[in-house]
């Protein structure tokens, strides 16, 4: 009796914890993943320029493309965001965790047009949901999660207009595409990985083009053109920006692809990869290999049959030049993960080759990654995958939920913790010189109102300046700065950190395991005025 009583709680579990149920939970604990805390941390160098630039937008309406910041679309948006929820950082971080929820959500899809089953659908979401890079590149104001977004809009507005045929769908397309060349200058690497295996497929007779897609492609054609135009004229203000951003944005680019400014080997993205997403990896490599194992046995048993049905295929050879051609056979599922795989290892070798290596590029080769990593996701697998996922949890707390200077390199330039105290000092005090051109993120911190009390000199001056009671609080670079002030107490804090592949790349092992590595920074020298003065 007991037996049967076991028996029916197990049915009644396994049907409450349904595909869509589970499915669910993930995108829910996605979404908490990317906003509980959102402004836990002070914003990244790079965050606070960004936000810096959109708050002049929303208060000033001047804009510029500048392709050392990328393109207008965050700007656009982020201004929008503060125009109507207000300036912060917590504010600004939203609409990065939306798209970062939604990259989860856009799974489903994928799996109602039957390119995922149920299980390679979750353990997707899993992934997703929990990847420390996914997660912490959600929760940060740059580019690469819009484009990552916008990839995978892309990436099945292609699909439905190629099994579907429908106008709409290729407007979409070009609408991500349009979005996507004005969010950030790595767009045309996704445009050319699927523009190439779009060709591949119609080459190769996997797929017919719809009647009408020469008028499909030049309505989408004008569409990102217009996007594209719109953003970088400033909406109109700056027409003159149309015949330069393109030479301007490859000139830049290619200068810091030469100069390696933020360089690395080109196996640097492989050893994120082992730091922050082993399983998912380790994952991807055993599908691609299960994949070209599959490839061949299929291979092998068409030859068999065709050899079995030689004598017969002669026979029919001429009564088939009067049929219509059989449409050649195409398994959706099986070529989708062949396009996977090539998405994922062109995207590992471009990354590899351009010379600026920074942990947010990584993202844009993880998603692939993951979608490979479900092939042949069987019941044994799906297990493997659910518990090495524990590994993914302790990376994602310790990168994006301590609040502390962490020692890993998925943090570049991060503005340090210190910089609370800094800002105390700075509140507390009537009058403050900025004496350096290290200041960021400072602009950002006291803009509007809250800068009257700030001075920046842009460099070290002289310090006779601060003689008598001008100032309160000076604040120097420890590169540029005094011995002393008359008057004044010196304090150090850090500005920023950030871990260097060249100060560690003789003890990446141990660092793997002890995470010990040297870390490089920026200081800040304070003078604080003495109280009995």
């Amino acid at each position: 009796m007991s037996g049967i009583k076991a028996a029916g709680f197990a049915i009644r579990i396994q049907n409450f914890l349904s595909f869509e149920r589970l499915f669910f939970c993930f995108i829910i604990l996605a979404a908490i993943l990317r906003f509980a805390f959102l402004d836990l941390k002070l914003f990244h160098h790079d965050e606070a320029i960004h936000a810096w630039f959109s708050y002049k937008l929303l208060t000033t309406g001047v804009y510029l493309y500048d392709p050392s910041f990328h393109g207008p679309l965050l700007y656009y948006v982020t201004s929008g965001m503060f125009s109507a929820f207000g300036d912060s950082d917590l504010v600004g971080r939203i609409i990065p965790a939306l798209l970062g929820t939604l990259i989860v959500v856009l799974l489903y899809p994928l799996y109602r047009l039957g390119y995922l089953d149920q299980r390679q659908t979750l353990v997707a979401a899993l992934f997703l949901a929990i990847s420390p890079n996914m997660v912490y590149f959600s929760r940060f104001l740059r580019n690469d999660i819009f484009i990552l977004f916008l990839t995978f809009v892309l990436l099945l507005s292609l699909i439905l207009y190629l099994e579907r045929g429908q106008m709409q769908y290729a407007a979409l397309a070009a609408v991500a595409t349009g979005l996507g060349l004005s969010c950030k200058e790595n767009m045309p690497i996704v445009l050319g990985i699927f523009g190439a295996y779009l060709i591949y497929l119609v080459w190769s007779g996997k797929v017919t083009l719809p009647r009408r897609w020469i008028r499909d492609l030049a309505l989408g054609a004008l569409i990102t053109i217009g996007i594209v135009a719109v953003m970088y004229s400033s909406f109109g203000v700056h027409p003159e920006r149309l015949i330069t951003f393109i030479p301007d944005a490859f000139l830049h680019w290619w200068d810091m692809h030469e100069q390696q400014r933020l360089g690395g080997p080109f196996f640097f993205y492989i050893l994120l990869f082992l730091l922050y997403e082993v399983p998912i990896f380790l994952l991807a490599i055993a599908g691609t290999v299960q994949f070209i194992q599959h490839g061949r046995h299929k291979q092998s048993r068409e030859t068999a049959k065709r050899t079995m049905h030689e004598i017969v295929g002669i026979a029919l050879e001429q009564i088939r030049g009067h049929l219509p051609e059989a449409p050649r056979s195409f398994d959706k599922k099986e070529e989708f993960f062949r396009f996977c795989i090539v998405w994922w290892l062109l995207s590992i070798v471009a990354y590899a080759y351009i010379g600026e290596k920074v942990p947010w590029l990584l993202i844009h080769q993880l998603l692939p990654t993951v979608l490979v990593a479900t092939y042949a996701m069987t019941r044994k697998k799906a297990i493997i995958a659910v518990l090495s996922s524990i590994f993914l949890v302790f990376a994602l707390w310790h990168v994006a939920y301590v609040p502390a200077d962490v020692n890993e390199p998925i943090v570049q330039v991060q503005n340090s913790e210190d910089l609370r105290e800094v800002m105390a000092l700075i509140d507390a005090s009537e009058s403050v010189a900025v004496a350096s051109d290290r200041y960021w993120p400072l602009p950002w911190y006291y803009r509007g109102d809250r800068s009257e009390n700030l001075n920046y000199f842009g460099k070290r001056i002289d310090e006779g300046n601060f003689a008598g009671d001008a100032y309160d609080l000076v604040i120097t670079s420890d590169e540029d700065s005094y011995a002393s002030l008359p008057g004044f107490e010196k304090r150090q804090y850090n500005l920023n950190y950030w871990f260097s592949w060249y100060d560690n790349k003789d003890r990446i092992a141990q660092y793997y395991f002890f995470r010990d590595g040297k870390m490089g920074n920026m200081k800040l020298e304070v003078f604080v005025r003495n109280a009995t003065v």
